[in-house]
């Protein structure tokens, strides 16, 4: 199983969005926060651009490299108040208990991940693959392809878990089974058509209901 990590092991997309939001006014750049939120998920340069032309502005690369790192440092304040989602340490557990390979693939860098990686209390050998370790991040698939690479195992026969629908295109373009969760804000509808096979509220839910994912071996609460 391969997850994403931000709304789908941790509670901060609303931190990003946040965020964001304050490195784009730095910008001179106002936005509503449902903009943005649209946009969490994708990688940071993609999402400048795509916000970008929404709004008709232009910024310089050196102003996009300074509009990411007042992200990376609003976000730092912000990150604090960061908690693992319902569940989710638990269902990371079972995976490793019922011998389910499984890792995260995040479109964040490893700084700002960091912070939410430690609030798992995932183990340091535990796979993860940030924004710093692939030419493209999603809807690309390249990070859920590393993360498989990195478990050694088919990314046909991986199961990508992801709260945005970006998470589940580049599911479907690396050829996995997208499973969607709520927890992220977006809707079952907006999941379902972006390639997702099953939506559940939260990483509780998808561990009571791992079975019908097609896991074996992993035990259920």
């Amino acid at each position: 199983m391969l997850f994403d990590l931000d709304g789908t092991l941790v509670d901060s997309v609303y931190e990003h969005v946040l965020a964001w939001r304050e490195a784009l006014e730095s910008a001179g750049i106002r936005l509503s926060v449902w903009r943005i939120h649209r946009r969490i998920g994708m990688s940071g340069g993609l999402l400048i651009n795509a916000l970008l032309r929404e709004t008709g502005a232009k910024l310089s690369a050196d102003e996009v490299v300074r509009l990411q790192r007042a992200h990376a440092e609003a976000y730092a304040r912000l990150v604090p108040h960061v908690r693992p989602l319902p569940g989710a340490q638990e269902l990371l557990e079972s995976l490793t208990r019922s011998g389910v390979p499984w890792a995260i693939a995040t479109s964040g860098r490893m700084e700002s991940a960091r912070p939410a990686l430690e609030s798992l209390r995932i183990a340091p050998e535990t796979p993860v693959i940030t924004r710093d370790k692939v030419v493209h991040a999603k809807p690309d698939p390249d990070l859920f392809l590393a993360a498989a690479s990195r478990l050694g195992v088919d990314i046909a026969h991986s199961v990508v878990v992801g709260d945005s629908v970006w998470d589940l295109l580049a599911a479907r373009r690396a050829n996995a089974l997208g499973v969607g969760l709520l927890s992220g804000g977006y809707g079952e509808e907006e999941l379902v058509r972006a390639g997702a096979y099953r939506v559940y509220e939260d990483p509780a839910d998808l561990l009571w209901h791992l079975d019908e994912v097609g896991v074996r071996g992993a035990s259920q609460p």
